[in-house]
């Protein structure tokens, strides 16, 4: 929360002349009204900016590998192992027993569904059914943070062949600025090589022409899945078991990155608007919190603060709760002794 930042830094600094003065009457505070309130501002956008800052742009972005690897793995194999079992109850064309079990696996996880496969009995049916959910659920929660994670090794490497004389600091200044747009970069060009590798392998394994296998393509990472054109030789579903299931989970990562991006651009502008208005008498009477008829440091700056979203009333409550812990001899201000009589009690 970046409020953090208002109570410490900003009141500490605070010529002491002038402290009694500019320091936040802390009863008003918890029903401060400078700046307008939270709900004028986009809801994904206070969602955005609550998000705790890290101190490495990877370090809340690293999933652990290997238990993305056992989840998928472990789904992969169950799935593969029974519906070999059931393979006589699936009708439709079939290459090799595994192959098509483990095939009909990913097709159902990523809700494709050509019906190239399909189950022709009650069992396979509601087996069909309980992979079709858990399967959403593990992409849902696991494989797309590998993806995702993915997509940050991918877009340090293209930020630093932007900027190859940049130091590493601008190059991480760089990439915490524009961080949604690279990754939006990232993910449309993995997304054109996975639609040119499925076209031409369509086209050379498959023996579609253009139009078809483009189609088939699309078909297929929408997860639409109309069924007419699929892979239906034994090459084909050993290259589709790995593409379908990158294909489908790229064009979600595109998708929600472009969300992302509009949201940013749109805090961007709200917070340049901010910064550009002219402040009135109107503001300046919002924004003295103690009612001494003139607005201190730390005043302007939370009720700037306001204005973009970055904070909300909630989060100035909450703060001072813990600053009227810490104030043990209710002075409205806080100093060794009170930290050291706030720990000790």
């Amino acid at each position: 929360m970046t409020n953090n930042n208002v109570k410490e830094p900003l009141l500490s600094s605070l010529n002491e002349t002038q402290k009694a003065k500019r320091l936040l009457n802390k009863r008003r505070l918890h029903r401060s009204r400078s700046a307008p309130n939270t709900d004028l501002v986009p809801s994904e956008t206070q969602c955005k900016e609550s998000t705790p800052p890290t101190t490495s742009i990877f370090q809340n972005l690293h999933p652990n590998h290997k238990r993305v690897a056992i989840y998928l793995a472990v789904y992969l194999c169950v799935g593969a192992l029974i519906f070999f079992l059931v393979r006589d109850q699936i009708k439709g064309t079939k290459t090799d027993g595994v192959l098509d079990a483990l095939y009909f696996t990913i097709v159902t996880m990523t809700t494709v569904g050509y019906g190239d496969l399909v189950p022709d009995s009650h069992l396979t049916k509601l087996l069909a059914c309980a992979f079709v959910f858990s399967g959403m659920a593990l992409i849902g929660l696991t494989v797309s943070k590998a993806a995702d994670y993915l997509v940050e090794k991918q877009e340090l490497l293209l930020v630093k062949a932007m900027h190859q004389k940049a130091g590493s600091t601008g190059i991480l200044r760089e990439l915490e600025t524009n961080k949604t747009r690279y990754k939006l970069f990232v993910v449309f060009f993995l997304l054109l090589v996975l639609f040119t590798a499925g076209i031409v392998f369509l086209v050379t394994v498959e023996k579609l022409d253009v139009i078809d296998a483009f189609y088939c393509v699309c078909s297929t990472i929408t997860t639409l899945g109309y069924g007419d054109k699929s892979f239906s030789t034994q090459a084909g579903r050993i290259f589709a078991v790995f593409w379908i299931l990158t294909g489908t989970i790229t064009l979600a990562q595109f998708f929600l990155y472009v969300a992302e991006l509009n949201t940013e651009i749109r805090q961007k502008e709200l917070v340049k608007w901010v910064l550009t208005r002219k402040v009135t008498n109107l503001d300046l009477e919002a924004a003295d919190l103690d009612e001494d008829g003139t607005v201190g440091a730390a005043e302007f700056v939370i009720y700037k603060l306001k204005e973009m979203g970055k904070i909300s009333q909630e989060d100035i409550s909450l703060v001072m709760q813990e600053f009227e812990q810490l104030d043990v001899d209710d002075s409205g201000t806080l100093s060794t002794s009170d930290i050291t009589l706030a720990q000790s009690s």
